[in-house]
């Protein structure tokens, strides 16, 4: 497999940032993800009429790529359309954090600043499978049964 870099990811992103919809906001974001076995899915935001109905591009990268059949991630790269770096939503946070820990690149298209962290950092103290898991021990019921990530 071939390394693939933090500003090789983020150019990633930045491709996928010109292809959001952000008619209603204007703040265009774009994600890149890559997974164990070196393959990079995109993702932008896409957003809605009836706000609720928006999907950041964090979400949506990880959509794609559950939807290919990958589940297993090393990296994602996110940037955004500002003067300086930005920090996933809550909501991404919870659903970057469900797949793992793993490394977190956030930069801009009109900057070289970039931040590096972790899902684990983003969100300490997350909810994750193993608690579902842990609840299963202790209480005995069986809400693992369905199918792990």
């Amino acid at each position: 497999m071939v390394e693939v870099t933090n500003e090789q990811l983020l150019e990633q992103a930045r491709i996928a940032w010109s292809r959001a919809y952000a008619k209603y906001s204007k703040y265009k974001v774009g994600a890149a993800i890559l997974t164990k076995d070196g393959k990079i899915i995109l993702g932008c935001n896409i957003e809605n009429a009836s706000y609720g109905g928006t999907i950041c591009a964090e979400r949506s990268a990880i959509c794609s790529a559950i939807s290919q059949g990958y589940r297993d991630f090393e990296a994602i790269a996110v940037v955004v359309d500002a003067g300086h770096v930005a920090s996933p939503c809550g909501i991404c946070r919870q659903f970057l954090v469900e797949f793992g820990n793993y490394k977190v690149i956030l930069g801009t298209v009109k900057t070289n600043d970039v931040n590096v962290t972790s899902t684990y950092d983003l969100l300490p103290y997350a909810f994750t499978p193993k608690n579902l898991e842990e609840f299963d021990h202790v209480n005995g019921h069986n809400t693992t049964h369905i199918e792990s990530a």
